[in-house]
């Protein structure tokens, strides 16, 4: 038998309790609309929030910039790829929300876990919501720091642990609009406990900035000490970037090894986000959210991200199905991105979304609810 038999074995056990992941071929983008395997579907799963990663301003800056400067960035930034769209991406950055500096990272990924490791170590403790994503759960672990779990958005449960653990540092790390379920962070309550115990506050802005408010997210308004956020999601382009005082940026040239060890990002892509940075804090971009948040109003939702908790692993990749069939294309999400018995239908609403589409989303979901594949709120199957 091959020594990598195992493989085949895991993958008819995943098979077996309806988990295997199997990506699908998108071969064509036009607006709302995708193509897969010849069929054309409504996109509701895309993090595309404000719909620009298409838009005109950021194709044409991309374009130049390819032609001006090829494509790879050829080395890390460090060694020779430190070309100078960067380090105007950052200054753009810092100075959209208001922070004293940024640092760019290949994908918010890489961010939470180059930044953690750098903030705590092997002597502190890090308290992390229970349901954070999986980047900040591996920054954790990276970071050798003692990591302790609070209970989701659980504010007493919280004070208890800050009470009860104890370290050189102490860390506070969470989403401010969390990715599975689309609720929003207590960060004006966390930011006054986390002063008063003297803890490091970190809030992962991926899915709030560019689409939230102004566009600034809601990190850095609530005045947490290290917010990441994300080019790749509202932005419509790739990277990702840490906001922190000029100290804190400095040090992950020397300290956050995912910054260090990586190739920098491809020229044009950072064009492209330049122009995104300017586009999103533009009239146009207060547009684009009014139409996002007028998309949420409709289905009566928390955010843009609305969460149908099915249940059963198989059952959520038969309500996806079911979709299809009706032409839109809304993911299941199985374990272990969420919970064991909480499969779901992950909707994203985005302001590529006409209002037309919109109603065909809102009744779309009306049908799943009424036919019994959503499950209350606080109840399991």
């Amino acid at each position: 038998m091959s020594r990598l038999a195992f493989l085949d074995e895991l993958l008819v056990e995943l098979e077996a309790v309806g988990r295997r992941r199997m990506p699908r071929v998108i071969t064509r983008r036009d607006g709302a609309y995708v193509w897969v395997g010849g069929a054309k579907l409504l996109n509701v799963s895309s993090n595309d929030y404000l719909g620009l990663s298409t838009h005109p301003a950021l194709v044409e800056a991309a374009t130049a910039a390819l032609e001006e400067h090829g494509v790879g960035a050829g080395a890390s930034r460090l060694i020779t790829g430190n070309v100078a769209l960067c380090e105007e991406l950052e200054h753009a950055l810092a100075s959209f929300h208001g922070a004293p500096a940024a640092r760019l990272f290949n994908s918010g990924y890489a961010a939470n876990t180059g930044i953690i490791p750098v903030l705590v170590g092997k002597d502190d403790v890090v308290f992390s919501d229970e349901l954070n994503h999986a980047s900040i759960i591996d920054g954790c672990r990276l970071s050798r720091a003692r990591t302790v779990v609070y209970r989701h958005n659980d504010l007493g449960h919280l004070a208890d642990l800050l009470a009860e653990h104890r370290g050189r540092r102490r860390l506070v790390v969470t989403e401010s609009l969390f990715s599975m379920d689309g609720d929003l962070s207590p960060l004006g309550q966390l930011r006054e406990m986390t002063a008063a115990a003297g803890a490091i506050l970190m809030v992962d802005d991926a899915h709030a900035v560019g689409a939230v408010g102004d566009g600034r997210g809601l990190g850095w308004a609530a005045e947490a000490d290290v917010v990441v956020g994300t080019l790749g999601k509202a932005f419509g382009t790739a990277g990702a970037y840490v906001l922190g005082a000029s100290s804190l940026i400095e040090v992950l040239w020397n300290r956050a090894r995912t910054l260090v060890f990586s190739t920098g990002l491809p020229v044009p892509g950072l064009a492209a986000s330049v122009a995104a940075v300017r586009l999103v804090g533009s009239p146009e971009g207060a547009l684009l959210r009014q139409r996002l948040e007028r998309h949420r109003r409709l289905l009566g939702a928390g955010s843009h991200i609305v969460p149908l908790v099915v249940g059963d692993d198989r059952r959520a990749m038969d309500a996806m199905n079911h979709l299809m069939e009706d032409g839109l294309l809304v993911q299941a999400i199985r374990p272990p991105t969420v919970p064991v018995g909480t499969s779901r239908l992950r909707l994203s609403l985005s302001a590529a979304l006409s209002d037309e589409d919109a109603l065909v989303v809102d009744a779309a979901v009306r049908r799943l609810v009424a036919g019994g594949w959503v499950v209350p709120r606080g109840t399991s199957r």
